[in-house]
């Protein structure tokens, strides 16, 4: 296996996407990569975040993408940091996590995307699709998906 250079991952700062995070800059620091941290959001205010917060209830997790990023990605890279990356990239995306995630991906050179497994297994991820099983589908990188949610 070659080493990776570049390794994208993606958070929405839920606690399960910086265990991705971790997992990821642990990577990173063994093959010397350049770790680009990641957080796909839509612009808005708070009362749409939280009345969607409202209706989502248990899935709430997702529309903390909406909020502003860099507290967010602040934490993110402090995190990687700690888990050994040397070299990291913090990156706020307009759009929706799976395309954002794969056109940065491309955009960097990524070799390496990783994502948490949430939303994986549940009924709306069955449904209607969830970032870890869209990217593992449509990305021209590898993919690590992290189990961050038992």
């Amino acid at each position: 296996m070659t080493a990776y250079r570049t390794i994208v991952v993606g958070t929405d700062g839920s606690d399960s996407s910086y265990v991705a995070v971790e997992k990821a800059a642990a990577l990173a620091a063994d093959s010397g990569a350049t770790l680009v941290v990641a957080c796909a959001y839509y612009p808005t205010d708070e009362r749409d975040i939280a009345a969607a917060a409202d209706v989502l209830k248990q899935d709430a997790y997702q529309v903390r993408g909406s909020a502003p990023t860099n507290d967010i990605l602040r934490t993110a890279r402090d995190r990687a940091v700690a888990a050994g990356a040397t070299e990291v990239v913090e990156r706020a995306v307009i759009g929706e996590p799976v395309e954002s995630l794969l056109a940065l991906t491309k955009e960097v050179s990524a070799d390496l995307l990783v994502v948490g497994n949430r939303g994986l297994n549940t009924l709306t991820g069955r449904l209607l699709g969830s970032v870890p099983s869209d990217v593992a589908r449509k990305s021209g990188s590898d993919v690590l998906i992290v189990h961050t949610v038992r």
